[in-house]
């Protein structure tokens, strides 16, 4: 049996929480409690927890006391609430140890930064909340925060975004312990997707452009997100707008916060997705009607944005769109 420490505080998010606890509890029905996992909530000082939303949840363990022998997981919960733990020297100290026992450590949502106070992320990729990448990278400047991603697996260390992204960090943890088939049907079970990709972006780029309407910019990255396949070359760009490439550029990286390359590099990803996750066509299709123009290009992009290729993201998508068993 797989021991897997889950952290509660007063003001966690309790769906960060229970949805990681309802994916192991699935997947030790399907293997056998005895293969399966066996979750103890550690709170500060083993006292009871009032979750977020008003759910009182009681504590099995004292994180800062608690023998780390065997524990295979650390998990760590967020929530908006993380400030009064993160100055907790007794909470924060005592997670380094226990990490340093289990043999993988995960976070959910703003558990991430209890994880960098610790020192856990120094030189580590991470992710967190939308909501709290800008901050994490700022006080944290030791961690690489990729913002737009699901979940960020560093080595033994795996963080994830937001609330639900915890069931789909657990998913891909089942997963790697017991297999796809396993994970597959705890997640039929759960009445979710067996993982969206780890690399999936946790917001739609072509949604959430920063760019005024009154902006010179706003044409352009209308015109890009309606027509992705069209010729967005940073020069014709810059001629439309009126403006030379590098005052395009400049205005892009102030705007919209990444180069004019990289936006449509990010929409064209995102647009052939969307066909992916829709069985739409080809590979070689796909490619060409999104702008990209050969497969091998639409890889390197899907490689740089999302870290998988195109055809392991729609075998994924496939996997959950149609069980082998045909149920």
């Amino acid at each position: 049996m797989r021991e897997v420490v889950m952290l509660g505080f007063d003001g966690f998010q309790l769906l960060d929480l229970a949805g990681p606890a309802d994916v192991f509890d699935a997947a030790s029905r399907i293997v056998g409690r005895s293969d399966g996992y066996r979750v103890t909530v550690a709170t500060p000082g083993g006292n009871d927890v009032r979750a977020s939303c008003g759910v009182r949840v009681a504590a099995d363990a004292d994180i800062t006391t608690m023998d780390a022998t065997g524990v295979d997981t650390l998990l760590i919960s967020g929530g908006i609430a993380v400030e009064e733990p993160l100055v907790d020297r007794g909470l924060i100290e005592s997670l380094p140890p226990i990490a340093a026992e289990a043999r993988r450590t995960s976070s959910v949502c703003g558990g991430a930064f209890l994880l960098a106070e610790a020192g856990l992320l120094d030189g580590r990729r991470a992710t967190t909340h939308w909501v709290g990448c800008e901050e994490l990278t700022r006080r944290y400047p030791r961690v690489t925060v990729e913002p737009d991603r699901i979940f960020v697996r560093d080595g033994h260390v795996v963080t994830s975004a937001g609330v639900t992204a915890g069931i789909d960090l657990a998913l891909a943890l089942v997963e790697e312990d017991h297999g796809t088939e396993v994970a597959r049907t705890a997640a039929r079970w759960l009445i979710v997707f067996l993982q969206r990709p780890g690399g999936q972006s946790q917001f739609s780029q072509r949604l959430e452009t920063p760019v005024p309407s009154e902006s010179v910019l706003r044409p352009i990255v209308d015109e890009i997100v309606a027509e992705p396949g069209g010729d967005h070359r940073v020069p014709a760009l810059a001629e439309k707008a009126s403006l030379s490439t590098r005052q395009l550029t400049r205005l892009f990286v102030k705007q919209v916060h990444t180069t004019p390359g990289r936006f449509v590099e990010r929409v064209r990803v995102e647009a052939a997705r969307s066909q992916l996750d829709a069985g739409a066509g080809s590979i070689e299709a796909i490619a060409a009607s999104c702008g990209f123009g050969t497969p091998e290009t639409m890889r390197r992009a899907f490689r740089r944005v999302l870290g998988i290729g195109p055809s392991e993201y729609r075998e994924r998508f496939g996997a959950i769109e149609t069980p082998p068993d045909g149920r």
